[in-house]
């Protein structure tokens, strides 16, 4: 008897877990131009548009980097925002390691990571003189 009844117990776990489905982290797309300048640290500034839930938001980003950076560049970045639940999530300071350089064009890309676990992918092209590899803090502010 108390193998039939583990088995039943073990199907009614399986249908549960099967049934109910646990709150899913939704992605949002960004895309951003971002203006910096730096000597050993960087400061820059920059606007973009993050898609989420089938809406534009507008928004402003800031930031400093201390590490090696010489010269400056303009940077246009896409990528993803995932483990978002929702758009308050987004906005706020957020923790990066870039890598990128740029002698007329190149390709710079960075992650970044806020403490309500939001991972920001931002990758593209640049235009000016700048080779960088940094540790950052950023600002994302919705306008």
């Amino acid at each position: 008897m108390t193998k039939y009844a583990a088995k039943i117990g073990l199907l009614g776990l399986l249908v549960w877990v099967t049934l109910v489905s646990p709150a899913r982290a939704k992605d949002g797309y960004l895309s951003v131009t971002f203006t910096k300048a730096g000597l050993v640290g960087g400061v820059g500034a920059g606007r973009g548009v993050l898609t989420f839930e089938g809406r534009e938001y507008p928004f402003t980003v800031y930031g400093l980097s201390l590490g090696l950076a010489l010269g400056g560049a303009v940077t246009h970045l896409d990528g993803r925002a995932s483990y978002m639940s929702k758009l308050g999530d987004f906005p706020g300071s957020y923790r990066a390691f870039g890598l990128g350089g740029a002698l007329v064009g190149g390709a710079g890309g960075v992650q970044l990571k806020n403490r309500r676990g939001v991972i920001i992918t931002l990758q593209g092209p640049r235009a000016g003189l700048e080779f960088s590899a940094n540790l950052s803090r950023v600002r994302f502010a919705l306008d």
